[in-house]
């Protein structure tokens, strides 16, 4: 028995992009090209379709060995029964679920918008009323990026999060253009304009923080923030290298997410992670060397990236082929290295 991993980052509705993200064959194809693609899929969605697709890749992580997932939601509508419609597949699924309702002031597809700050926070006061009944349901918040949130409303979110003691999730330096019109606007980087409007915390999770300085690297180490990484999505997207070593080095905690749940599989993802990791440094000695059990490392922050403090646990198949005749005083290591999601039992 092991703990199941926390996912601390999904797009649920984006796991009906698989195989079709992959139709372009521009020679420029990349991050904005495939925006296009999910646009459109967004475009369709209703409560139902939601549901669907929301209970197909959640009991598709169940199985895989998740426990738990942050919900990254920017899909819209005025009654909210799209976010409701996520939450109640999650439940049906058994996973524990953080809902994280996302600010998008401007650019993007006019359903992911809100007409005001005003306006957002009032739908993230109704679904934490809706969800205050409802085990295995909770309630954070997150700002979609600097790029379609504005300054001020970082700010006010950041207060608003702070005074209601919720997590508040954020992507932040995905995409190289990204920090060019970050330094255009603002005359930072998007690391920098979170620590500026004191967004950034120790209940901050920063999804990607891929291109970072170090300044951006100790401004999140000083602040105690989680650093998400979704290294089959990065993959996927051509994002960049994660800079692994950099945020071990600084003490910055890591956790993992599916993303875009191209693979739904955390063994994969805490794989990828590290042996990412080597690759970046040409070296043996990274993550795991570092925190001897680095799938629990990755479940403890985790938790704490969806304010949760247990996320169950899950059996897994020691006489699997991925894990027969492993020593028992090796497993920890092996599955960081040589797992995947179906040495998960049950």
């Amino acid at each position: 028995m092991i703990p199941a991993m926390a996912n601390v980052h999904s797009h649920a509705f984006q796991r009906d992009l698989r195989g079709v993200g992959e139709r372009s064959d521009r020679p420029d194809d990349d991050f904005w090209s495939w925006r296009e693609g999910m646009y459109a899929l967004a475009e369709r969605l209703d409560p139902d379709s939601m549901r669907d697709v929301a209970g197909r890749v959640y009991r598709e992580m169940v199985a895989a060995g998740y426990g738990a997932v942050g919900e990254f939601h920017y899909v819209h509508d005025e009654a909210n029964a799209l976010a409701v419609a996520v939450a109640e597949a999650a439940v049906e699924a058994g996973l524990r679920i953080t809902l994280l309702p996302a600010a998008y002031a401007r650019g993007g597809h006019p359903r992911f918008r809100d007409p005001d700050v005003d306006a957002f926070l009032a739908r993230v006061d109704w679904l934490r009323a809706w969800a205050a009944d409802r085990p295995g349901v909770s309630v954070g918040v997150a700002a979609h990026s600097v790029r379609a949130v504005p300054e001020s409303w970082l700010r006010e979110i950041a207060a608003y999060a702070g005074s209601e003691r919720l997590v508040r999730h954020v992507h932040a330096s995905e995409q190289p253009r990204e920090i060019e019109e970050c330094q255009a606007e603002h005359g930072c980087s998007p690391i920098e304009l979170l620590h500026r409007t004191t967004f950034l915390s120790d209940t901050t999770t920063v999804v990607h923080a891929i291109h970072v300085s170090p300044r951006d690297v100790a401004l999140l180490a000083d602040a105690g923030a989680i650093v998400a990484s979704c290294p089959t999505t990065e993959g996927n997207l051509g994002d960049g290298v994660f800079p692994a070593l950099a945020y071990r080095d600084a003490g910055v905690r890591l956790a993992i997410g599916s993303d875009s749940n191209v693979v739904v599989d955390p063994f994969e993802e805490v794989r990828e992670l590290e042996t990412g990791a080597r690759r970046e440094g040409r070296t043996r000695h990274a993550l795991l060397a570092a925190y001897g059990d680095l799938w629990g490392e990755l479940v403890r922050n985790g938790l704490a990236s969806l304010g949760l403090s247990d996320g169950g646990t899950i059996e897994v198949d020691t006489d699997h082929p991925r894990l027969q005749g492993v020593p028992p005083e090796d497993l920890l290591r092996a599955l960081a290295t040589c797992a995947s999601a179906d040495v998960v039992r049950s």
